[in-house]
This record gives structure tokens, C-alpha cells and sequence, in this order.
């Protein structure tokens, strides 16, 4: 598939407050059986009119597939388009303050330990993998946690918007950030010297369009990850944690690794060593999208032109899941 010309963050936001009002209004008249019946039109709709998130999804799955080699571990794009819709509801119970400590699994409990024990803060990098926003969960699991959350939420505004219309956080603060700027880095280092933790995507490159990303692989081809989360932390140097959250079996299993303990940026191969430690992440994020593929919700373009895996085969192959 040829490369995009459109940054992700072009990608304008599908549907109207109106739209997922309604969605809203029947989960608390029906529960989720009812969404999921309003849900399968809408995402229909959605599926048969974004031709470009359509193809987007089929070449990520494709690859996943092929990186795992697995019968069966791929499903048709339409699955894909529904479980994303299905994680809209989760951030939507998440902000309520519905999603309860029993639906959620805290994997690695030795990591949740060591944060606690800390009091230094630090850096959080999150994914599009899975509903991140069950990560919030982290903040009733530590009560003495603060977390300022890094987003972008021109594209999203609509969504955005009702959220905080819903939201029963008061320890989580969504920060509005386009470009790390001098006084962002002064911001956030004082938030992270005083204890709290920073949280930041590490699979979209940056919305300015900045050359501050590398170059590495990804599910067997040559993705652009973003610098940002490896160049904040040496600058800051405090330690970098990775926090994935995946639905399994009906529960949010939330993984939590630390990633690194925050060194310096070296003077010399400065380039050699960011670009490493981007390579790294991106190998982390495979190795958890292999346990939810379905789960990784980045509806364009994310490959540079390339060959592809063979789509007759593995087309062939996913069908009988």
C-alpha cells in the first residue's frame, strides 16, 4: 500500500457529539447488549464509508499476521472497526468511574510495587494499543499517584469534549500539547521532581511535522516511531515506563515494565543511541500487539511504501478464523 501523504493527525473525527450521545444514552437504557446492537450499524457505516481507515486496517493486519505466523491469529477489518467501537464505551465507563477494581488485572505486580515505593516520578509511555484510558486505573490502584496525560486532541474534539462532560477524574490532568516547547519540558520537569508521573504516546510521530522521530522496524517493514518520550527522558532523567492495557477474556489486563532507568542523552552517537532506543519500543509494542492484534487502533497509513505480505495468502488464511 503506498505511503499516506496525510499526517495521523489530519485524520478528521468521524461522527457527531450527537452521534455518541445516543450510543451513550442506550448503553444506560440497554447495557452493552444494546450497544452492541446500535454498534454494528454504526460501525458498518463507518467501515464502508472510510475507505482509507478500511485499507489501513487490512495492511496492519496482514503484517501482524505474518509477524506471528499464526492460523487464525487475524480476523477480517470489520472485526477490527468493532472492537475499536467497543473501546469507545470503555473510555466512556473509565471517565464515569464505572469500570470497578475487580474488571482489572494488574500484570507485572512487581513493577506496580516499585513505583509506589519510588518518590521520584517519571515518565509513562503509552500506546494506541488497547484502551489506554483503563490505565486511569493506575491512579486508584497508587491513591498518592498524579498524572498529567500528554494528548492531541484537535482531531478529537467532539470525543474529547463529552468526556470531560462525564469525567469522575481528579488526579489525571489531560494537557493540550503540539510541540515541546521550553516551557512545556520546565512544566512537566517540575511535575516529575515533585512526584508524578507524565504520560506519552510513543507510536505517533509529532503533529508539527518535526523531523524528531527515527526510522525502525516494525512488523517486518520501516515504521517512523517519535523521539519524543526517549529525548524527555534524557533531559529529564527520571525513569521510563512502558503501560499497556489489553481486553482479555472480559477483564482489563493492564502491563506495566520499566523500560529504562532515565540516563542522560550521550554526547557522542547521540543519533545512534535515540534511534536504539526507539528500536526498542517498537520491538515492546510487537510483542504486545501479538497479544491482542486486534486491539491496536491506528486507522492510517503507518508504513512507509514497501512490498507487503502476500494478501492473497494471508487473506486466504484470516477467513478462517
Amino acid at each position: 500500500m503506498a505511503e499516506s501523504t496525510s499526517h495521523w493527525s489530519k485524520v478528521g473525527e468521524a461522527g457527531t457529539v450527537l452521534g455518541m450521545q445516543i450510543l451513550l444514552w442506550v448503553y444506560r437504557l440497554t447495557g452493552r447488549w444494546g450497544f452492541r446492537l446500535i454498534l454494528l450499524p454504526v460501525m458498518g457505516y463507518y467501515f464502508l464509508s472510510r475507505a482509507d481507515a478500511r485499507a489501513a486496517s487490512r495492511e496492519y493486519l496482514l503484517r501482524i499476521h505474518a509477524h506471528t505466523g499464526q492460523q487464525g491469529a487475524v480476523a477480517h477489518s470489520f472485526r477490527h472497526f468493532l472492537m475499536f467501537g467497543e473501546s469507545l464505551l470503555d473510555k466512556f465507563l473509565v471517565w464515569m468511574g464505572h469500570i470497578r477494581r475487580d474488571d482489572v488485572v494488574f500484570e507485572q505486580p512487581e513493577a506496580f510495587q516499585q513505583m509506589d515505593a519510588s518518590a521520584q516520578g517519571g515518565l509513562i509511555v503509552v500506546s494506541h494499543l488497547g484502551n489506554i484510558e483503563v490505565c486511569s486505573a493506575l491512579a486508584h490502584q497508587l491513591p498518592s499517584l498524579r498524572m498529567t496525560v500528554l494528548v492531541h486532541t484537535r482531531n478529537a474534539v467532539k470525543f474529547n469534549s463529552l468526556l470531560q462532560k462525564v469525567s469522575a477524574s481528579s488526579r489525571i490532568e489531560l494537557l493540550q500539547v503540539t510541540d515541546m516547547s521550553p516551557a512545556t519540558a520546565m512544566l512537566l520537569s517540575e511535575r516529575i521532581s515533585a512526584g508524578e508521573y507524565v504520560v506519552i504516546a510513543g507510536d505517533r510521530t509529532p503533529v508539527t511535522g518535526s523531523q524528531r522521530h527515527s526510522s525502525v522496524q516494525f512488523l517486518g517493514a520501516t515504521a517512523q516511531f517519535p523521539q519524543g518520550a526517549t529525548i524527555l527522558a534524557g533531559l529529564l532523567q527520571c525513569p521510563v515506563y512502558l503501560m499497556f492495557c489489553l481486553k482479555q477474556q472480559a477483564r482489563y489486563h493492564i502491563y506495566l515494565e520499566q523500560f529504562s532507568a532515565g540516563q542522560r542523552l550521550p554526547r557522542r552517537e547521540r543519533q545512534q543511541f535515540i534511534d536504539h532506543e526507539v528500536q526498542r519500543y517498537a520491538q515492546r509494542l510487537e510483542h504486545y500487539c501479538t497479544l491482542a492484534p486486534l486491539q491496536w487502533f491506528n486507522f492510517f497509513s503507518f508504513w512507509k511504501a514497501g512490498p507487503e505480505p502476500d494478501a492473497d495468502q494471508s487473506l486466504s488464511e484470516a477467513g478462517n478464523s
